[in-house]
């Protein structure tokens, strides 16, 4: 497996809100992790780094051994401890009040692949040189679109498509999506809304599909290209890419 990971602050914004970490424990299972913070004073910057760094931590001190129903339990439980973490902070420092964080995760064991979701950073999987949306957008747009008073189309220049339903730091417990992977894929991108707002499913898909170029390239490729079309917020992408399939 070849990975990396980058984020950039964007064109128009004057510092970057997002964390993102790429981590292989003893085990060779793998967590990748996105984190898009919001809040004023740097609050945003706050949240995501404290979601990010417990992540981090925790998936190299106690994630062993584990079946997919015990790393489902798991996830629910480090979101939830997150979401506690965040809340709490924003409490002891008051000029953090309404501080949050979107968080999408995937872990890649031998055995299982697994997603979670809250807020609408996005995840994605490669699979015979087509991208698939993985995770579930936590927004206003898309619980119209679910409901069939908005299409897809209308959602994508919505005016107020950048309403959460659902972060971190905003109602505990949390309420976090699990998504249950194949594991016969090639890839695994996980991004904040800075890249999926600039480009298309079908933009991201081309420079991801690139012959003869690293997944290092890749990666600055899609964050040069969202910034070339306006780079209106923080840009946060990961990407694992599996050489070799799994075996179910």
């Amino acid at each position: 497996m070849k990975s990396f990971y980058l984020t950039d602050k964007g064109i128009l914004r004057d510092h970057n809100e997002d964390s993102l970490i790429i981590v292989e424990n003893q085990e060779g299972n793998h967590l990748l992790a996105v984190a898009d913070g919001m809040g004023g004073h740097n609050a945003g910057e706050v949240a995501s780094s404290i979601a990010i760094n417990y992540l981090g931590k925790r998936f190299q001190e106690s994630f062993f051994k584990m079946t997919k129903t015990d790393a489902i339990n798991w996830i629910k439980n480090s979101v939830n401890e997150i979401n506690s973490l965040v809340i709490n902070y924003a409490k002891e420092h008051p000029e953090c009040n309404g501080m949050g964080s979107t968080i999408v995760l995937a872990i890649v064991s031998n055995d299982y692949i697994l997603f979670g979701n809250v807020g609408d950073s996005s995840g994605f999987v490669m699979k015979e040189k087509k991208l698939h949306k993985v995770t579930y957008d936590h927004t206003l747009v898309n619980l119209l679109v679910s409901a069939g008073e908005l299409t897809k189309e209308e959602a994508r220049n919505h005016p107020r498509k950048n309403i959460l339903m659902n972060a971190l730091g905003i109602t505990d417990p949390i309420k976090i999506d699990i998504f249950d992977c194949i594991l016969d894929i090639d890839g695994i991108l996980l991004c904040s809304d800075g890249l999926t707002t600039m480009l298309s499913d079908e933009q991201i898909e081309k420079c991801l599909l690139e012959e003869e170029t690293s997944v290092e390239e890749k990666v600055i490729k899609l964050i040069k290209k969202a910034n070339n079309r306006g780079g209106k917020d923080n840009i946060s992408v990961a990407y694992l890419e599996i050489n070799e399939r799994c075996e179910l």
